[in-house]
Parts: structure tokens; sequence; C-alpha cells
């Protein structure tokens, strides 16, 4: 980049330059070399700047070169050095530049490893800088955590009912968030808290509930079937016996304890606060009862997981057509908002990030609390809420049309009640159509999302379009992937017809506690491509035996991350080596394994890779005949004495 364009970018009337040929001299500046060598406190070898900016307390140092070395980097640090000599009062940021290509390195305040600013790849205007030093608050995921149990005990004691209590703390937030932003809040102090809880103290609780309804009214404008989420909102959350029975010294305690214990410890605008967020709100839900057994959460590192095999970025459009709580259209939006940073200036990232947030995330929620909880959750993370819909998948065809996802992520439910579902789909069920639960575990759904995209390109076809071909992620039980049963074998024959088993995933036996019981695979389908070519040919499908995640059970926390000596967490290693398995087709003894397979077979790896008997140990063998033992008194052939 040209040193004109350098200072077109940031702002030329920011410039400061003290010689003649533009450059900036901290000789100069000093009043001499002795004066500088005087207020660093060792001789100078490097002095003049090529480009320097100011804006009051804000100083951006520029050093340009061809093509920048580690070498570099030490006369920065002098320059560095000399600035906070002359200026010790400026916050300072340093950028090597090259001029013969855009490639740049930023650091803030020091010029080391931990304070390199590894996101900022591209040249950006002074205000973006300025931005830098301007963070409200800090991302503390630990904190967070912790304290997301202390508040759920806090509930417990003000009577809040368990399956309340998430959306509950999501319309805090969002009533919290907006006045943190109307009031231009740059740092969360007690001081601050104080003054809010002054207010507060004067208010009805009938007051604070209006204020709450009015900031969501607000955030709301805009958004599809708006006066049905305000419904919702008053009838499950503001208008419930509980809820209304809370005095303003208990709410005063509940607002204080979210700003103070949870939402000061959240960068909202960092793609690092988003993902602590949505920590907190999955977090939460595991605190909550849950009024149905089978109720599924998917844990967040699993939708991550399936995020980044499906390839998420801010390129595609995303459907979740049981949505739920919205945990999968969460982390999309948070990985496509992070991409949108990427490469671009702060303007340019904008753009895209609203672009995402208009039309790349869609929904569709059948029960009222979870479609609430969804449109709180989205809108916490910075909207995202105007495309998630009430009602049957089943019945919103026009609107998956409308969507035209390029990604699917999904974890239907394994027990609808076939009532809610077409009789197209339940022509072989027998007397399973009418009974109280889908015989298909969940399959059921997958077929008509298959069923419209196929509907999508036939049409494709007919205009003279090339086919699309849409990845989806799903997570369902593994009797489906067994398929034993003629239902579930029809279901699986049936979606080969026109799409492609690419993998499936056998994952952790615990992964829903301490939701739901069901042992658990992910399928990854590619839509819209059969699974027997043209030719006859049939590609191999990946199958991984992925049972360990690196997380553990405990106590009123569920599945808990693990770390390794070195504090590095045990679940990144293992996900990168997953898709790295899987990227690659790589075939692993007791972990992978690769097979040509058809709707007849089963789907498991289980059924394909060998086992890896360098890891067998005396205690592997105990446990299978412990299991074993159990199994025979779980089935009265034998009875402990």
């Amino acid at each position: 980049m040209l040193r004109y364009n350098i200072i077109e970018t940031i702002g030329k009337e920011f410039l400061t330059s003290n010689t003649e040929t533009g450059e900036y001299s901290y000789v100069y500046a000093a009043g001499g070399k002795t004066q500088l060598e005087k207020k660093v406190g060792h001789p100078v070898s490097h002095f003049k700047l090529d480009i320097r900016f100011e804006y009051d307390d804000i100083v951006v140092l520029v050093e340009t070169k061809q093509h920048f070395i580690l070498n570099d980097e030490k006369q920065l640090k002098d320059y560095l050095e000399e600035e906070k000599a002359l200026h010790p009062t400026k916050k300072v940021i340093c950028i090597l530049a090259n001029t013969t290509n855009d490639k740049i390195k930023v650091w803030k305040s020091f010029i080391d490893n931990e304070h390199l600013l590894i996101n900022e790849t591209v040249l950006d205007k002074m205000s973006h800088y300025v931005k830098l030093f301007k963070i409200n608050k800090s991302n503390d995921r630990e904190t967070v955590l912790k304290n997301t149990y202390s508040l759920n005990e806090l509930l417990h004691k003000k009577d809040i009912d368990e399956h309340l209590r998430s959306q509950f703390v999501g319309t805090c937030l969002l009533y919290i968030k907006d006045i943190i932003k109307k009031k231009g809040i740059v740092l969360i102090t007690k001081e601050f808290v104080n003054s809010l809880k002054e207010i507060w103290i004067l208010m009805t609780p009938k007051g604070i509930r209006g204020a709450i309804e009015g900031v969501l009214s607000d955030l709301l404008d805009g958004s599809d079937n708006k006066a049905k989420k305000i419904e919702l909102l008053q009838k499950n959350i503001l208008e419930n016996q509980k809820v209304r029975a809370l005095k303003t010294d208990d709410w005063t305690e509940i607002l204080e304890t979210i700003i103070l214990k949870i939402y000061r410890y959240i960068d909202t605008d960092s793609s690092e606060g988003q993902d602590i967020l949505n920590m907190f709100f999955i977090a939460f839900n595991k605190y909550t009862g849950k009024a149905d057994k089978n109720q599924a959460f998917t844990p967040d590192h699993i939708t991550e997981f399936m995020c980044r095999i499906t390839g998420v970025d801010r390129t595609k459009r995303i459907l979740d057509a049981t949505c739920g709580s919205g945990s999968f259209l969460v982390q999309a939006m948070v990985k496509e908002l992070a991409d949108c940073r990427r490469g671009k200036t702060e303007d340019e990232a904008l753009s895209l990030m609203k672009k995402v947030k208009e039309e790349h995330i869609y929904g569709i929620e059948i029960e009222e609390k979870a479609y609430g909880l969804s449109t709180t959750n989205m809108l916490i993370h910075g909207d995202g809420n105007s495309n998630i819909k009430f009602g049957n998948c089943f019945y919103c065809k026009q609107f998956i049309i409308k969507a035209n996802p390029d990604i699917i992520l999904m974890n239907p439910p394994y027990n609808a009640k076939p009532i809610g579902i077409p009789e197209k789909y339940k022509i072989d069920w027998g007397k399973s159509k009418n009974g109280k639960e889908d015989p298909t575990k969940g399959l059921v759904f997958v077929h008509f999302l298959s069923d419209v995209i196929k509907e999508i390109n036939d049409k494709r076809e007919k205009d003279g379009l090339p086919h699309k071909t849409v990845k989806m992620a799903v997570l369902l039980p593994v009797a489906t992937a067994i398929g034993n049963k003629t239902i579930i074998q029809s279901q699986k024959v049936s979606m080969l017809k026109n799409n492609t088993l690419e993998a499936v995933f056998t994952l952790p036996n615990d992964i829903f506690y301490p939701g739901a019981s069901a042992s658990a695979c992910c399928m990854v389908f590619t839509l819209g491509e059969p699974h027997i070519k043209a030719d006859g040919t049939v590609k191999e499908t990946f199958f991984g035996y992925y049972k360990e995640d690196g997380f553990k059970k405990k106590k009123n926390l569920g599945r808990v991350e693990q770390f390794d000596e070195n504090g590095n967490s045990k679940w990144k290693a293992i996900e990168n080596e997953w898709l790295k398995l899987f990227r690659n087709h790589k075939v692993v003894d007791g972990l992978s394994a690769t097979a040509e397979v058809s709707g007849k077979d089963e789907w498991l790896c289980e059924a394909y890779m060998k086992t890896d008997y360098s890891t067998l140990c005396q205690e592997d063998f105990q446990q299978t005949l412990n299991n074993y033992l159990a199994y025979l008194i779980r089935e009265g052939k034998i009875y402990e004495s």
C-alpha cells in the first residue's frame, strides 16, 4: 500500500509530521538527540518514523517497508519506546505496512505476541483504532460460568420457576443492554450501577415490567410476527404469576446481579464475547428443569463442530427447521459475524454483518416457550430474530423455499407426535401413524426437508438454472443409524435417492446430559446430489467413532470442558483431530472408517472400523464384564443375591 493511500485511509486530518519529507522525527520533537536520549535513558539509533497520526489521546504509528521482516519489529519497537518517553499519557497503536502489497501487522500498546491483534488484517480509519481502546467490558469466561450458577440460585430464592429462568434472564439482559447503550456508558462501575438502583427503587414492579416490555417492543420493530412475539413475552414471562409477585427490591437485586456479575464480563461487540454470551445462555439452560425428559438442548461445542463441518461462513444462508432455543442459529450467526470482520474494514464489516442478520438466519419452532426463547436468544446476540417463524415446519414449505438455505443444521424432536406430521409421510407406518411417538425417531423431518430441496431443484431445472446442493448436519438417535426397523430403513432408502450420505459421527453417550438420555449420532448429507451417481458409482461415506470429546459430567454443571496441565482445552485438540480425519477421509483404527453404504446398511462406525487393540487394558475387560452382568440383571436373566 502506497504512503498516500495509508494517509487517506487512516485520515490525513490526523497526520502529524515535523520534517520536510513528511516523516516524524522524535529527535526534533524532543528538541535534540541529547534530550531524546536523556528521556529514553539510552542512545538511540532509530528516530525517524515514516507516518504518525494523533487524535486526542490516541496515537497511531506506521512504519512502511517493501516487505517487512521480523527485524523491522525491533525498529518499530524503538519508535514506540520514544513515543512513550515523550508522550507517556498517549495510547498507542503500532502498524508495520508493506508498500508492495496490502499486508499489515498491528499491535496495541506493546509490540509482542501477546498484544498482536491477529484479526486486524486490513488498514482502517482513525475512528476504528480509537474504538480499540474504548471497549466497555472485558471477556472473562470463567467468571461468567461461575456467576451463572449463583444467578440461578438467586432466582430459585426469588421463586422464579425453573422453566422460566432462561428467558427471564434473557429479557433482563436485553433491558440492561439497552440502558447501557442509550446512556453511552464506556465502563460499568459500581457507581454507575448505584445510579441505576436509585432509579429502579422509585419504580413500581409494574413500571419495571413495562420498561422491559417497551425495550423488547422497540427491538422487535420490523420483525416478522412482532405482535405474536410480544404476546408470548407477556403471557409466558412478564405476566407470569411468579414474575408478577416480584417486589421492587427483588427486581433491583436481580438486575444489579446480572449487570455486575454477568454483563460486565462480556464484551458483546467482540467474537469472543459472543461466544461467552452463547455459553452463558446454554449453561443457564442446564440449570433449569426440563418438563420433558426427552428435551435435548444441543451442547455448544457440538453446534460449533457442526457449523465447521458444514462450512458456515458469511456467504451462507442457514436454516434450522426445529430451532428450539436457537442454539444452532446463534452459533451460525456468531461464526458468520466473526467471518464478516476477517479481512474487512470496520465499515465493510458492518455492512456484511447487517446482511447476515437480516438475510442469512432462518428458523422455525412450533413450541411457544421455545419460540420465545429463540427470539430472545437471537436478540441478545444482536438481532437476527426477524426470520424466526412460529409454526409446524411441515406446513412452512414456502418459508423454507424463501429462505433458500445453503446449510441446514438441526436436532429434530425424537418423539414428535404423529398427528402433526402430514399423511404423505405416514403411508407405510401402519398402526404407528396413530401412535404417541414418531416411529422414525426424527428421520421424517430430514426426509421432508430433502423433498423441499428437491422441489427447489425441480423448479431451477425448469428455469434452466443449475442444481442447488445443500449441506445438512443433523443430530439423530443411534437407532436411526442402525435402522433395523422397517419404517426407519424405508426412510433411509428414500433419503439416498436424491441425497448423498457424506458422514456419520457416533457421539458421546451422555451428550445431552442433564437433559435427554438418548445416545446420538450426527449425520451429514449433501441434499440435491444423489448417493448413487449417474454412472453408477457410490461415494464412500466417512464414519467417525467420536465418543471422547474431553468433557466430563459434574453435578449441577452438566458436562464440563476439561483442560490439560498447560491450561489448553482438551476439546479444541479433539475437535481439530475430528475435522482433520473427516476432511481427509482418513482411516484410524478405533476412531474412523470409510465404506460404501446403501439405505439398508447400518450407518455407524462400529460396523466398519477395526479395533485398536493397542489401547486395551485389564480395566477394559473388567468394564465389559460389568456391563454384561448389569445387562443380565436388568433383563431378569439372573438375580442379584
